[in-house]
């Protein structure tokens, strides 16, 4: 998944310092959690470069982070690679028109409901929340109810699984 706009608001505050501030909501760590306990590897692909983001992926168990990256759609094909997979096993999430190609990639891609026009198009599901405010939890819920692996996530989660958020 994509970081500014997809996990968060796509907001980039700079503090006088040089600082950087992102919001993350926690109910998309929810998402991430319910991932894992899917058997889902999440991983974050995205064109800048944060300690936030970082930070956020470690407390989320994320272990797949590309930052930087100048071609999402490659990267994306690298972790499909690295990880045994065909391109129809992989999921994407995405705001903006730098992944576009990677959604077109995946066989399931999902937006922010405020993601660019082309990119609502293009999604195989559009969530009714906004990036940053739940958007990849529900793009992980309809992800996991097709699969048919949403009741076994769910209940790994609630049932004392564990769930950073």
């Amino acid at each position: 998944m994509d970081v500014d706009g997809t996990l968060t608001d796509g907001t980039i505050t700079y503090g006088p310092a040089g600082s950087e501030w992102k919001s993350f909501h926690a109910r998309d760590g929810m998402g991430v959690a319910l991932l894992r306990h899917a058997g889902i590897v999440p991983a974050i692909v995205t064109g800048r470069s944060s300690d936030i983001v970082e930070r956020r992926a470690k407390e989320l168990g994320i272990h797949d982070v590309v930052q930087g990256a100048k071609d999402k759609a490659a990267e994306v094909r690298a972790l499909a690679q690295r990880h045994g997979l065909a391109l129809d096993a992989v999921a994407y999430a995405g705001d903006d028109l730098s992944d576009l190609a990677p959604m077109r990639l995946a066989a399931f891609s999902a937006a922010p409901a405020d993601a660019a026009p082309e990119v609502r198009q293009a999604a195989t599901f559009v969530a009714t929340a906004p990036g940053g405010r739940g958007a990849v939890r529900e793009a992980v819920e309809a992800l996991l109810r097709r699969e048919g692996t949403w009741e076994r996530a769910l209940a790994a989660c609630v049932g004392g699984g564990g769930a950073s958020s």
